[in-house]
C-alpha cells in the first residue's frame, strides 16, 4: 500500500485530497499541529499524526515509510519548506508536491497581476517566493502547484500553465485542486520538476469575478 504524509491536512483542499484517497490503495498519514481538530473515516487507511512543520524532528518521524508528501501548508512557509527538505533528504523520500500560490515568478498579467500583488502585500509573495525557491534547489522530485484565487465551487474544471507561461484565468475551485494533487499521488511520475499553474479556463479578467 502506497504511504503518502499530507501536511497540513486540515486545510480545506488537503481534505479533499484525504477524502479522493480513501477510494485508493494508499495510507495516508495526516500531519497537522492539532489531531483533535480532524477524525479518521477509515483506520486502517488512515492515521493522524500531531506535529509542527517548523519541527526537524516532527517531520523526520512522521516520514518513516513514507513515499509521497504532499504539503498544504501556511505560517512560517519558507522555515517549513527548509526543514521539509532537510527531513525528507535524511529519510530519503523523494517525491514531493507542494502547494504554493500565483505570483511568485510575476507571472500574472495585467491589471490581474497588479491587483494579486496588492491583494498579497506584507511580504506573502516574497516569502512564497523563497519557499519554492527552497523546493527548487532541493533535488527532490517536486512538483509546485500555483493555484488562482480559490472558490469553494463544487467543480473539476482547470487547465495548467508552466513555469515561464503567462498565467490565465482568475479563479478556480479547491475541488480542482484536490483532483489535481489527486491525479498526481496516483501517477507519481507525472509532472516531476514542474512548477504549475492552475486556473478555471475563460476566467480571465482584472479580478475574480466573484470579489467585490
Amino acid at each position: 500500500m502506497k504511504q503518502v504524509l499530507i501536511l497540513g491536512a486540515h486545510g480545506k483542499i488537503a481534505q479533499r485530497v484525504t477524502k479522493n484517497l480513501l477510494a485508493q490503495d494508499v495510507h495516508q498519514k495526516l500531519f497537522l499541529r492539532n489531531s483533535a481538530r480532524l477524525s479518521i473515516d477509515d483506520p486502517v487507511k488512515e492515521s493522524l499524526i500531531e506535529g509542527n512543520a517548523t519541527s526537524l524532528f516532527d517531520l523526520e518521524q512522521a516520514l518513516t515509510g513514507v513515499d509521497i508528501v504532499y504539503a498544504n501548508l501556511a505560517g512560517k512557509i519558507v522555515e517549513e519548506a527548509q526543514n521539509l527538505v532537510a527531513a525528507m533528504k535524511a529519510k530519503k523520500v523523494k517525491r514531493l508536491i507542494w502547494i504554493s500560490t500565483l505570483g511568485i515568478y510575476d507571472e500574472v498579467p495585467g491589471n490581474y497581476g497588479k491587483w494579486n500583488h496588492e491583494q498579497l502585500d506584507g511580504g506573502y509573495l516574497e516569502a512564497y517566493s523563497k519557499a519554492a525557491s527552497v523546493i527548487e534547489d532541493s533535488g527532490l522530485d517536486y512538483t509546485i502547484i500555483r493555484p488562482a484565487w480559490l472558490t469553494d465551487q463544487e467543480e473539476v474544471d482547470y487547465e495548467l500553465t508552466k513555469k515561464g507561461e503567462v498565467f490565465k484565468g482568475t479563479e478556480v475551485s479547491r475541488k480542482s485542486i484536490a483532483d489535481l494533487v489527486t491525479k498526481i499521488i496516483d501517477t507519481p511520475n507525472s509532472f516531476v520538476g514542474d512548477s504549475l499553474g492552475v486556473n478555471k479556463p475563460n476566467t480571465d479578467g482584472d479580478k475574480p469575478a466573484w470579489y467585490r
